[in-house]
C-alpha cells in the first residue's frame, strides 16, 4: 500500500500542476476560424480560459456588421464585434480538453455549450452543442 502511494502521488501532483500551465501556455494564440472569417484571441479571464475576435479574418465578409447586431438583448446590439467574447467560462483538463464554456455565434445570435482541446497537429477542435449533439470545426493558429 505505502509503494502505491509513493508511485501515485507524483503522476497526480503533475497532473494537477500540468493542467494550469496547458492552459497558459495557450493564452495569447491567435487562431482563425475554420471559414476564415474571422480571428479569435484565447486568453485568461479571472481563473477561466476564454477567446475574444481580435480581428477579420482573410475570407471575412466585407459587408459584415461591425457591431453585435443579431445578439437577442436590443441593448448589446451596438457593441463591436472586434473585442467580443465569444468563448466564455472554460475549465482545463487533466486531459487537455477545455469544457464548461459556451460559445457565441455574432452571426446568429446565438450562444451554445462548447467545448475545445488542443489537437497532435498544432489545430484547434472547437466543438458547439445543443443538447447532446456537437458540431466540431477546426482552428488553426495564426502568429
Amino acid at each position: 500500500m505505502k509503494n502505491s502511494v509513493r508511485l501515485i502521488a507524483p503522476a497526480l501532483l503533475a497532473a494537477l500542476v500540468a493542467t494550469p500551465s496547458f492552459a497558459s501556455d495557450l493564452h495569447g494564440t491567435r487562431w482563425l476560424t475554420a471559414n476564415g472569417s474571422g480571428i479569435i484571441r484565447l486568453e485568461a479571464c479571472g481563473t477561466k480560459t476564454c477567446g475574444r475576435i481580435v480581428g477579420p479574418g482573410p475570407k471575412a465578409d466585407k459587408n459584415a456588421p461591425t457591431t453585435d447586431t443579431k445578439n437577442p438583448d436590443p441593448k448589446l446590439r451596438s457593441r463591436p464585434i472586434i473585442g467580443l467574447a465569444i468563448l466564455t467560462g472554460f475549465t482545463a483538463g487533466s486531459d487537455g480538453k477545455f469544457t464548461g464554456g459556451q460559445i457565441y455565434d455574432p452571426t446568429e445570435g446565438k450562444l451554445y455549450r462548447s467545448e475545445f482541446r488542443l489537437k497532435r497537429d498544432g489545430k484547434l477542435e472547437v466543438k458547439g452543442c445543443v443538447g447532446p449533439i456537437c458540431v466540431g470545426q477546426t482552428w488553426t493558429p495564426i502568429s
